[in-house]
């Protein structure tokens, strides 16, 4: 039979290792199979994602973004979240190592007569084995200078696991960078094409207005001849007016879009020089996607979601190991005495203590398994976020892919509706002269005409977008 004084140390061993336990993590994983293509099976295995400069060439478009990567707010604004992630790096940086203080103190005790303390210190004085400076004074001064030491020793990884967390959210602020430079870029090459979109309807409704307004001007004349009515020159007056009517609304438009431009660049309202001749310049018309699986390496949201669940997996590793005994190893060496002019003196002076202690939490740990349920719920948050992603980035480039296919055959046909329509104007107001039309075929004509060349420049517009968009979701941008 065991004695009695080997019962009670087993006894609370076993409630040590006992309150080490902690419940198996179940966590799961992302593990759906990214599609192998897009669309066709004739992608390459890297996307040729070349230097925004060379899909972007418009010299003016060049400098806006230049200016945007500069005075951004939103960028100054993620520059300085990595400034912040830094610190976390900074405070982790020697989380492993042991702690080094310069400590000085000095004070002064009094102990009362009927007291141990108090009793001994008042004997000292008349024990013939002390000198004359060890005895005792009363009250009790006490003078220290030395260094201290305190060092939690990473027995479990604890501290390892918090240092990888710090480091992997430092990288996924990067990451968080990178993303504002690719979306900023694309935000403004958008609005760029937007603007000059713009332009160009802008040009189109005043040519369409002077015809308007010389259809009005010619039924004038056939009035006045007996060869139209009033009924006519209201109807073109109309149409003229509504065609103002959008002209304005256009105006209005192209303010708010150059206000948007100027605020990505960081620059109050102002006029932006941008190209006018719309047709003649073109962003490239196709971008080799790859397969979907290069999006994990290319996109930075995806890789910044990357390094977020590497965080996580280490903070759910750190709160683990907090169920674990901790060693803490203190120590402490210096100068002491009770006489200032005897500090000094050395080693009669010199004073050290060395301590260990193992503690391990055993009852009333609320706290730490707390710390756990909210480490786990962030790793698991953390795999839906990565899934996620992933998944939003596939979509991103598949509808992107679509929209490049759909719309380059909508800019074609209505290419040739355009033409069409262009000369169908000219037509009627032919006939119309000869009295082979009448005023409603102009009108129809003139309508048709000009909302036709309004949907081409959208055309126009929306395919150079798409290429951008495709260019965005692939990654393209912030390396």
């Amino acid at each position: 039979m065991l004695s009695s004084k080997l019962i009670y140390p087993l006894a609370l061993l076993a409630a040590v290792v006992a309150s080490c336990k902690t419940t198996d993590l179940k966590t799961g994983s992302w593990n759906k199979s990214i599609p192998k293509t897009y669309v066709s099976a004739g992608d390459t295995a890297d996307a040729s994602l070349k230097p925004w400069r060379e899909l972007f060439f418009d010299e003016k478009l060049l400098s806006l973004i230049d200016s945007a990567l500069v005075h951004n707010y939103d960028l100054k604004e993620a520059l300085q979240k990595i400034e912040w992630s830094r610190a976390g790096i900074q405070f982790t940086k020697g989380i492993r190592l042991p702690e080094v203080s310069l400590y000085g103190a000095a004070g002064q005790r009094k102990f009362g007569d009927y007291t141990v303390d108090g009793v001994g210190n008042y004997d000292t004085q008349f024990s013939p084995n002390l000198n004359s400076k060890q005895q005792i004074p009363n009250p009790v001064p006490d003078y220290y200078v030395g260094v201290q030491s305190s060092w939690e020793v990473d027995l479990w990884g604890k501290l390892k696991n918090k240092k990888r967390a710090a480091a992997s959210r430092f990288i996924a602020s990067q990451y968080g960078k990178d993303l504002i430079v690719t979306k900023l870029i694309a935000s403004v090459a958008h609005s760029y094409f937007e603007l000059t979109a713009l332009d160009q309807s802008l040009k189109i409704l005043e040519e369409n207005i002077a015809l308007q307004q010389e259809a009005v001007d010619i039924v004038k004349i056939q009035k006045e001849a007996g060869k139209a009515n009033e009924l006519a020159i209201e109807l073109l007056q109309a149409q003229l007016l509504s065609s103002k009517t959008i002209q304005a609304e256009t105006r209005q438009k192209l303010i708010e879009t150059e206000s948007h431009l100027n605020m990505l660049c960081g620059s109050f309202p102002k006029t932006l020089a941008r190209d006018t001749a719309y047709y003649t310049r073109n962003i490239l018309a196709t971008v080799n996607t790859g397969i979907p699986s290069a999006l994990l390496k290319n996109r930075a949201d995806i890789r910044q979601a990357e390094v977020q669940l590497m965080a996580s997996n280490a903070d759910v590793r750190s709160a683990r190991a907090a169920f674990y005994p901790t060693l803490n190893i203190n120590a402490a060496i210096g100068l002491q005495s009770f006489t200032a002019m005897l500090l000094l003196e050395s080693p009669a002076s010199l004073a050290y203590n060395v301590f260990g202690g193992l503690t391990a939490p055993l009852l009333n740990r609320r706290q730490i398994k707390a710390d756990l349920m909210a480490s786990r719920s962030e790793q698991k948050q953390a795999y839906i976020q990565y899934g996620k992603t992933v998944l939003n980035g596939f979509t991103e480039v598949y509808i992107a892919v679509n929209d490049i296919k759909n719309t380059n055959e909508m800019y074609a046909l209505k290419s040739e509706e355009v033409q069409i329509l262009k000369q169908s104007v000219l037509t009627s107001s032919e006939l119309f002269k000869a009295g082979r039309a009448n005023y409603m075929e102009i009108i129809l004509a003139q309508k048709n005409a000009l909302q036709s060349q309004l949907e081409l420049v959208d055309y126009y517009k929306r395919r150079n977008a798409a290429v951008v968009t495709l260019y965005r979701s692939l990654g393209g941008g912030w390396k």
